[in-house]
C-alpha cells in the first residue's frame, strides 16, 4: 500500500520533527528510557514524551549516541525547513493530518450513518448530471452494506475523538476489484481543510491491510481535506 507525495512528506516530516525533539531533549529522553521496565514500555515513554507515533519513537530509540550533536540538530532543522517549502500545507495549519484524536469505526446501519451518507450522496450526481434520488442514495448504501457483508468492500465512519464525544466528520470506502482495492474519501464540508484526509488515508491503510492482505491501495478521492 502506497502513499502520496504529500503523504510521504509529511511522515517524513513528523520523523525528522521527532528526532529533532529527542536531540533537544535528550536528557528526559534518556531518563525516560532508563526508567522503562522493558522496549515496549521505553516506546511507549518516549512517544509520549515527544508526542508522536510509536513508529518515530522507534527510531528514535534505535539513535547512536554519536548523533547527539550539534551538527545533527542543524542538519534536522534544515531538512524540516526543506520538507515545509515543498508541502502544499503545514501540519499545524490542519491539525487532524497528524492522526491525533481522529479513528475509523466500521459503518453501521444506525440512523446516523445512515443520514452521514445521504449527506455525502448530495453530491453525486448520475450519468445526465443530476444528483442522486432518495431511491439511487438507499440503493448504493444497500448494496454497499452487501458489499461489505460478502467481504468485498469496508467501510468506515471518520470521527473526531478529541473533544471527548465522538463527531462523525467524513467516511471512508474501500471497494475490493483483484488485487486491488480502490479507496474513496469523503469529508463532510464543515470540516474541510483541517487534515482529515489525510488522517483517514492513513489510518485505512492499517485498516483496510487487516481486511485485505496483499492488496494495492489506488486512491481515487484527494485526501488533503
Amino acid at each position: 500500500m502506497t502513499a502520496g507525495p504529500q503523504d510521504q512528506i509529511l511522515n517524513r516530516r513528523e520523523l525528522a520533527s521527532a528526532l529533532l525533539a529527542a536531540l533537544e531533549k535528550r536528557h528526559e529522553v534518556l531518563d525516560a528510557i532508563v526508567d522503562s521496565d522493558d522496549h515496549e514500555a521505553a516506546v511507549a515513554a518516549v512517544s509520549g514524551l515527544l508526542a508522536t507515533s510509536p513508529a518515530n519513537a522507534e527510531v528514535v530509540l534505535a539513535l547512536q549516541l554519536g548523533r547527539l550533536t550539534r551538527l545533527e540538530r542543524d542538519r534536522l532543522s534544515d531538512e524540516i525547513a526543506n520538507l515545509d517549502a515543498t508541502l502544499k500545507w503545514l501540519p499545524e495549519q490542519r491539525p487532524a493530518a497528524t492522526g491525533e484524536g481522529f479513528r475509523l469505526r466500521p459503518f453501521s446501519t444506525s440512523d446516523a450513518d445512515t443520514a452521514l451518507f445521504a449527506k455525502r450522496s448530495t453530491e453525486q450526481f448520475d450519468e445526465s448530471g443530476a444528483p442522486w434520488s432518495a431511491d439511487r442514495v438507499e440503493t448504493e448504501r444497500a448494496e454497499g452494506l452487501r458489499r461489505v457483508d460478502d467481504e468485498s468492500a469496508a467501510w468506515f465512519v471518520c470521527e473526531d475523538v478529541s473533544r471527548g464525544e465522538p463527531a462523525s466528520v467524513g467516511l471512508v470506502f474501500g471497494e475490493l476489484t483483484g488485487h486491488e482495492v480502490n479507496i474513496a474519501v469523503w469529508v463532510a464540508p464543515e470540516s474541510r481543510k483541517k487534515g482529515y484526509g489525510l488522517a483517514a488515508l492513513k489510518e485505512s491503510r492499517t485498516e483496510l491491510a487487516a481486511y485485505f492482505p496483499g492488496t494495492t491501495v489506488v486512491v481515487r478521492a484527494p485526501a488533503g481535506r
